[in-house]
């Protein structure tokens, strides 16, 4: 990795990612190699580590499969304590495009959380059905508790600015699809500001998700259970500071 006190972090979470997460580190290298790239290695049994290090990414290994929730805070805990003031979440798998990365900072100057979104007049991205129902529900509840309209709050390409990284530190849960609402939600209640820019996502590159489409479905209306307890919590904060 690049000086550890350059300003930005870029966290990629990676389980069994062998195949893609090369190109992933090499891609955002190109896009600015003053970018800090960690890769977290959450418990793969492939050879991620080695890979993602030969690319010139710094490598923190977990003991074993914690869900992209752990693998964030595990990020933003370093991001933290090396003095980083925004860090980047990049998936493994190649459907971020690192040089959008530069959109996703850019909005930082107006808010602590910028989202990539998906649904933002930009690429070819689609949801259907009962999936694409419940991302609208959650953008639409989430949009109302952030006050600015948001379109895909579930999306995992991100940034967030110092004080961002401190609450995402402090909180950040574990659940898939859940980690997004949740800290989100969460982010919001401590005060902190949202937007959104708009990306295109691309197709991965080998491999199958982790979640096949049924499984994101199921997930997704989790999501919508975790965003009821994130409400729940955070009228509850604001009773007690009442």
């Amino acid at each position: 990795m690049k000086d550890p006190h350059s300003s930005v972090l870029v966290i990629v979470p990676a389980w069994n990612e062998e195949q893609n997460v090369g190109d992933t580190v090499r891609e955002i290298l190109a896009a600015d190699p003053t970018y800090g790239v960690l890769v977290v290695d959450d418990g793969s049994v492939d050879g991620t580590r080695a890979v993602a290090e030969s690319a010139g990414a710094t490598v923190v290994s977990l003991p074993f499969n914690m869900g992209v929730g752990g693998a964030m805070k595990t990020g933003f805990t370093y991001a933290q304590r090396f003095g980083y003031r925004s860090a980047v979440q990049v998936d493994a798998d190649g459907q971020h495009n690192p040089e959008d990365i530069a959109r996703l900072l850019e909005g930082l100057g107006v808010a602590n959380i910028s989202i990539g979104a998906r649904f933002a007049e930009v690429g070819d991205y689609e949801a259907r059905g009962p999936r694409r129902w419940a991302m609208t529900f959650l953008a639409r509840v989430v949009s109302n508790v952030a006050n600015v309209r948001l379109t895909d709050v579930t999306s995992g390409f991100r940034a967030a600015d110092a004080r961002a990284i401190e609450q995402y530190v402090r909180y950040y849960p574990a659940e898939y699809l859940g980690d997004t609402i949740d800290s989100l939600v969460a982010a919001v209640h401590a005060g902190l500001s949202v937007t959104q820019v708009p990306v295109a996502m691309r197709p991965r590159r080998y491999g199958r998700p982790s979640q096949g489409a049924w499984g994101s479905t199921v997930y997704l209306f989790r999501s919508v259970f975790a965003l009821g307890l994130a409400l729940m919590r955070g009228g509850f904060k604001e009773g007690l500071r009442s």
